[in-house]
């Protein structure tokens, strides 16, 4: 039963949309899921709000468990 929460700044609801469709595909895909058992929430966060509420607590607070890690650091 996956469950993907994303967190993105910026984006159009036709836009997370898209998105959620295509991360249901990738996971029926990839880990051989029924698309029922499948959920995809995104939640929208203010691109000057992203350092405190997603870079240091999800990113480098979880570094360790991140299958793909930013190629970015706004904290430079």
């Amino acid at each position: 039963m996956p469950h993907v929460h994303v967190k993105i700044a910026g984006k159009s609801k036709e836009d997370k949309a898209r998105l959620a469709e295509e991360i249901t595909k990738a996971v029926m895909n990839t880990v051989h899921s029924e698309e029922p058992n499948i959920s995809v929430s995104i939640e929208d966060i203010e691109k000057d709000e992203w350092i405190e509420k997603v870079y240091k607590p999800d990113i480098l607070g979880h570094w360790d468990q991140l299958y793909k890690k930013p190629g970015y650091d706004p904290l430079k």
